[in-house]
C-alpha cells in the first residue's frame, strides 16, 4: 500500500508539472501562430486548428511536459496495479493541486480564496481515501469486456474530437472532461491488461485492453492539449480530474472488486465525493482565468 501511494504521488507531481509546461508551450505557440498566420490558427467555431495544435506539441516546453507525462504514465500504471482504482486514480488526479500552484509561478495566475478552499478540499479528501482504502480487487476479467473498453475508447476520442471542434473556444472544459474519461479508460486498461504477471508477449499483444490503453493515452493527450490552448489551465485540468476519477473508481468497485476497509465504506465514499466536488469547484472558479486571446498575449492574472 505504501509503495503504491508513493508511486501515485510521484505520478501526480509529474502530471501536474507537465500540464503547466504544456500550457506554456501551447499558449506561446498560439501567439506565434496568430502573429504569422492569423487566419489558420482557429477553426470556424473559434477552436484551435490541427496546424496550431501540431505546432504547439513541438515547443520545448510542451516536449518537456510530455516527457514528464510519460514518466507519470509509467508511475501511474504501476500504481494502478498496486492500489484500488478509486484510490490510485484520485491520488494521481491530485495533480490538480500541483497544476494550480505551478500556474501561479509559470503562467502568472493568481488564485483566489475559493480556489484555495477547493484545493484544500481535494487534499483533505485524499487523506480520507487513503485511510479508508482496503486491498485491491482482482485483475482477471473476460476478454469481451476488454473489447468493450476498446470500443468505448474509440467512441470517446471520435465523438469528443467532433464535439470540441464544434464548440470551438468554449469547449475547454468539455475537452478536459473527455480527455479525463480517456485517461480513465487507460487506467482501467492497465489494471485488467493480460500478459503482465506472468509476462507473456503473445497474450499481451493480443489483448484489446492494450490498444484501449494506446487510444486512451494518445486521445487524452490530444484533447488535453486542445483544452490548454483555448481555456483555463486549472479549469481544464479540474474537468480532467472528474473524468479520470469518477468512472474508474466506480468501475473498480462494481466490476473489479475494489473495497474499503471494514466499517470505513462511509469514509471512503465521503472522501470520493469531496474530491469530485473540490475538483468541480476549481473548474468553476478556474474559468475566471479566461481563455487565451492570441492577439492579446497572456491572460491577465485572476484577482
Amino acid at each position: 500500500m505504501i509503495i503504491g501511494l508513493v508511486t501515485a504521488i510521484a505520478a501526480s507531481t509529474c502530471y501536474g508539472l507537465g500540464s503547466v509546461l504544456q500550457a506554456v508551450g501551447s499558449r506561446r505557440s498560439a501567439r506565434q501562430e496568430a502573429a504569422e498566420q492569423p487566419d489558420r490558427q482557429r477553426t470556424e467555431h473559434g477552436g484551435p486548428s490541427l496546424n496550431s495544435t501540431a505546432k504547439a506539441v513541438v515547443t520545448w516546453e510542451f516536449l518537456l511536459g510530455t516527457v514528464l507525462d510519460s514518466v507519470g504514465f509509467a508511475l501511474a500504471a504501476f500504481a494502478s496495479r498496486l492500489l484500488p482504482l478509486f484510490l490510485s486514480q484520485t491520488v494521481i488526479s491530485a495533480n490538480l493541486v500541483i497544476t494550480a500552484l505551478a500556474s501561479v509561478k509559470m503562467l502568472g495566475l493568481r488564485l483566489r480564496r475559493p480556489e484555495w478552499a477547493a484545493i484544500g478540499t481535494v487534499c483533505g479528501a485524499l487523506v480520507l481515501l487513503a485511510i479508508a482504502a482496503g486491498p485491491e480487487g482482482h485483475t482477471h476479467t473476460p476478454v469481451s469486456s476488454h473489447w468493450l473498453l476498446l470500443l468505448i475508447s474509440v467512441v470517446l476520442i471520435s465523438g469528443g474530437t467532433l464535439l470540441v471542434r464544434r464548440l470551438g473556444a468554449s469547449g475547454a472544459v468539455v475537452a478536459g472532461l473527455v480527455s479525463g474519461l480517456l485517461f480513465g479508460a487507460l487506467g482501467i486498461g492497465v489494471r485488467v491488461l493480460g500478459g503482465i504477471n506472468p509476462f507473456d508477449l503473445g497474450t499481451l499483444l493480443s489483448d484489446p485492453a492494450l490498444y484501449a490503453i494506446m487510444v486512451g493515452g494518445l486521445g487524452g493527450m490530444y484533447l488535453h492539449t486542445v483544452a490548454l490552448q483555448v481555456g483555463s489551465v486549472n479549469g481544464a485540468t479540474a474537468a480532467l480530474v472528474v473524468g479520470e476519477t469518477v468512472v474508474p473508481g466506480v468501475v473498480g468497485v462494481v466490476w473489479l472488486g475494489d473495497a474499503t476497509r471494514a466499517g470505513l465504506t462511509w469514509l471512503g465514499l465521503l472522501g470520493f465525493v469531496l474530491a469530485v466536488v473540490g475538483a468541480v469547484a476549481v473548474a468553476h472558479y478556474g474559468e475566471g482565468e479566461g481563455a487565451l486571446d492570441p492577439e492579446a498575449g497572456e491572460p491577465e492574472p485572476a484577482h
